[in-house]
């Protein structure tokens, strides 16, 4: 069963389209991702699924409550962890998870049970008395996450959730919510850029330039690359890339100096492209399709090469409104 379905959706900021009519669905109980680069689309989708900004067109729903038509009954069914920290660091990790408790009207006689069961479960009961600016950024997130399950929310939304984060801290942190689905019967929608971290996901929406382009399992989508990836540097890729495509019908695409087609089996194929191309041959390197093979292939471009985005000019429209208003 779908616990969020999305239908059409659209949003607009002045001529940029951040969202371009996108729909899909989460069942009830899985971790799904949105993968895709800083200015895809990701984060405003979110927001318009937290009730936190409005569609130009289209319906979303979260556990069959309109986000447009019924925000309050869909803020009581979710819970948030934003990219930036949003927790008062004046504050004792024990008092911020208090004070939300009593924000989401938690039953008080059930308040410090859940505070406590929440501390233990991201490993933070020991310091739950210190200061949240002596915390490091990975403790930070892990209390942001036991703070969002807190009410006990039926979708987590977890945007960008590991972003600024140290590779162990980062690992760590995605101990903890690989467990939310089954430990706290909570369904997890994320976000992320980071291509190992959306392996985690049961099922994943490739998303770019407002568009979801693919989705399917990550097993699924690497399937869809065809085999395994070969990657070539020669002395001459523009005669090296036709030879290669007339002899052996492979399609042969060029990314930063590097020609790189799909084989079935590799092992198989690399000795006759070698064959094929001889003394033009400088490295050849082999490798299981990956996630970022994957957009790669659908898109012509890696994530990690989106270094200005659509995004950028979405924030500049959305500061000159408000300076404006």
């Amino acid at each position: 069963m779908s616990i969020i379905e999305v239908e059409n959706l659209i949003k607009k900021f002045g001529s940029i389209t951040a969202v371009d009519d996108i729909s899909f669905g989460v069942e009830e109980g899985t971790i799904f991702g949105f993968l895709g680069p800083n200015g895809a689309g990701k984060t405003t989708t979110i927001n318009i699924l937290c009730t936190l900004l409005s569609p130009t067109s289209g319906r979303a729903f979260i556990a069959g409550h309109d986000c447009m038509k019924e925000p309050a009954e869909v803020r009581k069914a979710i819970g948030i962890v934003f990219q930036d920290t949003t927790l008062d660091r004046d504050l004792t990790a024990y008092e911020n998870l208090m004070f939300h408790a009593y924000l989401y009207n938690v039953p008080k006689d059930e308040i410090k049970k859940r505070v406590d069961d929440v501390l233990r479960f991201v490993d933070l009961h020991g310091r739950k008395d210190d200061l949240v600016k002596k915390f490091s950024g990975g403790m930070k997130r892990r209390l942001e996450v036991a703070r969002g399950l807190i009410h006990r929310p039926k979708v987590l939304f977890l945007d960008e959730p590991t972003l600024g984060l140290d590779p162990q801290s980062r690992t760590n942190l995605w101990e903890f919510i690989a467990e939310l689905p089954e430990e706290h019967k909570v369904t997890i929608f994320m976000t992320t850029h980071y291509m190992e971290e959306a392996e985690v996901c049961g099922k994943i929406a490739i998303i770019d330039n407002g568009k979801i382009i693919s989705t399917g399992s990550p097993d699924e989508l690497k399937k869809a690359v065809g085999g395994d990836v070969i990657y070539i540097k020669t002395t001459d890729n523009v005669s090296a890339k036709k030879e290669i495509e007339r002899l052996l019908e492979f399609e042969v695409l060029e990314k930063d100096s590097e020609l790189y087609m799909t084989c079935a089996m590799g092992d198989t194929c690399i000795p006759e492209i070698i064959r094929t191309i001889g003394e033009k041959v400088l490295s050849v390197r082999l490798q299981r399709p990956t996630l970022n093979d994957v957009f790669l292939k659908l898109t012509g471009k890696t994530i990690r090469e989106e270094d200005a985005s659509p995004g950028d000019s979405v924030k500049e429209y959305v500061r000159a409104h408000r300076r404006r208003q």
